[in-house]
Formats: C-alpha cells, structure tokens, sequence
C-alpha cells in the first residue's frame, strides 16, 4: 500500500476521532449544564425512593388511656393481645411482625399460626420471653394488670393500650393510633378513606331509596339469657346508616330481654350473631314457643351474621354494614 493512501486513512481516523470527542464532549457539557431546579427535582426523587418507613421515628403519641407513649424505632417484633388490633395489624401490612397473639384472633387465617399469649389473663412469663418491640394491650389490662404492664415496661417493652371502642369514629382513631406506633400512617389514611367512602354510599342510597324502614332486632346471645345491642354500638350505629330501626333503640349498650318483650316489639327483621358457636341459630329463634306469630319468624327473616364483622373495632366493620344492608333491605342493596 502505498505511503499516500496511508497517510490518507491516517488523516481521515483522526477527523472521525475528534469528531467523537466532541459530540461526547457535548454530551456531558449538557449534563453539566442542568438547571438547579432540576437537580433539586432530580435530588428530591431520589430521596422519596430511598425514604422508608424508619425516617418515621421517633414517634409520641397519647394512647387511648392519655399514656404519652414515645416508640425511638420501627417496631420489628410486636404482641397483640386483642383480636381488633391483630386484624388492623395484619390490614397495615405488619402482620409478620407479630410474635405473640391474643387466644381469641382467628383473622386473617395466618393469625392463627401464631403463638397464643393469653388475653385477658396475660402469658406474663411468656411474654417476657418473647421479649418485643411493642406489646398492644387492652384497658381492660391497664385497668386491672397496671402491675404486668410495668413489668413489661421496665423490660424494655414499650406498652400501646388500646380503648373499647364503640362507633365508627371510635374505631378509626384506633387504627390510627395503632399505625402511628407501627410506622404505618399512609396504609391507615387508605383503609379508613375506603371504609369512609363505602359507608357513605350506603348511607346516600338507603336515604333515598328506602321510605319503609324495617324494625330490627338484634340477638347476640341466645335463649335463656338473650341480649341485645342497644345504642353506642357498632350495631346500632350500623343499622341506623341503614335506615332501619333498632327495636331496643331506647337501651344503653348490650341489654337483657325477656322472650315475652322481644315478641311484643314485632320485629319484621331478627338478626342474630353467634352462629360461630351454635349450630343453626336461625332454627333456634324461629322454634321458640310463642314466636310464631313475631313478624320476622313468620316471614322467613331471621339471619345470622359474622359476629367479628359488627362487634370488632377494625377494617372488616364495612362489610358488617354491607351485610346487614343486603339482609334486611335486599330489594335495595342485593343489585
């Protein structure tokens, strides 16, 4: 080859390189030359991606008892000793934090597997042992255990008591409360703006389609010693969303009937719920001697519900109210 063909090429690779220099040159001139709003934007993105639920704590709250409880770090291992806070628990996406449980959590199915540390008469000695972040208890406890729970506070426990909640409003600062102690806050607000919207839907529906309201009895123990719910209850909080009527609306909590003053009330509804321990509560009602004649027996209307869906504090409670709506008022909700 010759010297000129040579020398042509050999100018010709030294135009292609520069020519690349320059175009990556650019390139990282205009990386450079990013606008200080952008990298603050760009800088921000980063840090959301990397923010976790750790950068939450430490947390001071007031407990439902007005306890100041401060937590310094995201629990990692908590016991619930009551079913309502283990359900909220598991809803918020902790439930595999969870170390101990109280004997009566049978929500969601993987509670059960569990270890069982008692409930209102606390595993003490167990608890101990497991030895967690976080112990959620009752007033119930507070009230009677003060004692324990120092225990567990000088441990190195930190001791959240939770209250007895009794309406919709009460249970939403439950779980509120309960996501502020477990970093959970963002999960709790979507839960809660859920539960709040389908409520609402129900209850707009219900006052404008239903203009014959439906008188209710609820049982939610049976014959000999029958009580019923009446106000400051899930129950009758439920039912007057509804626009039904709660026959025991004149009573205070959970109250005890005579078979002879539930007949004279003419329920056109009965709603029983503690078919989780007795077989066929429905027969139980309609067999009774004398209750033939009871609007609701004769008619075909006593139902049974899921008892933890109207008397448990936490995330299922709509669907307690979407129940009953579709039991009582069919023609209205079963579309």
């Amino acid at each position: 080859m010759s010297s000129h063909i040579l020398k042509k090429w050999g100018l010709l690779g030294l135009v292609l390189f520069l020519g690349i220099m320059i175009i990556t040159g650019c390139g990282a001139q205009e990386q450079e030359q990013s606008t200080p709003e952008e990298t603050e934007e760009s800088d921000k993105d980063n840090q959301e991606l990397e923010k976790g639920n750790g950068e939450l704590f430490p947390v001071t709250f007031t407990d439902a008892v007005g306890r100041e409880v401060t937590i310094e770090e995201e629990p990692e291992t908590i016991v619930s000793i009551q079913a309502s806070t283990t359900e909220t628990l598991f809803a918020l996406g902790v439930g595999d934090k969870i170390i101990g449980r109280s004997d009566y959590d049978n929500y969601p199915e993987e509670a059960l597997e569990i270890q069982s540390v008692g409930a209102q008469d606390m595993n003490v000695e167990l608890i101990l042992t497991l030895l967690p972040d976080v112990a959620f208890v009752t007033d119930y406890h507070y009230n009677n255990h003060a004692n324990i729970l120092k225990q567990y506070e000088e441990a190195g426990i930190e001791v959240v008591v939770t209250g007895s909640a009794t309406s919709f409003s009460d249970a939403y600062e439950g779980m509120k409360m309960i996501a502020t102690a477990t970093g959970r806050q963002a999960e709790a607000e979507e839960i809660i703006t859920d539960m709040k919207e389908r409520h609402e839907a129900i209850k707009e529906k219900a006052k404008e389609e239903i203009t014959d309201k439906k008188r209710v009895w609820v049982e939610v123990s049976p014959a000999l010693d029958i009580f019923t719910t009446g106000k400051n209850t899930f129950m009758h909080e439920m039912l007057e969303s509804i626009q039904a009527i709660n026959v025991a609306e004149k009573e205070e909590g959970w109250v005890k009937f005579t078979e002879e003053e539930i007949v004279n009330l003419e329920p056109d509804v009965i709603i029983t719920t503690y078919g989780f321990y007795m077989d066929d509560p429905e027969n139980e009602v309609t067999s009774r001697e004398g209750w033939a004649e009871v609007p609701a027996v004769k008619n075909g209307q006593v139902f049974d519900v899921d008892n933890d869906t109207v008397t448990r504090p936490g995330p299922r409670l709509i669907e307690g109210v979407e129940t009953l709506a579709k039991l009582i008022y069919p023609e209205v909700f079963s579309e």
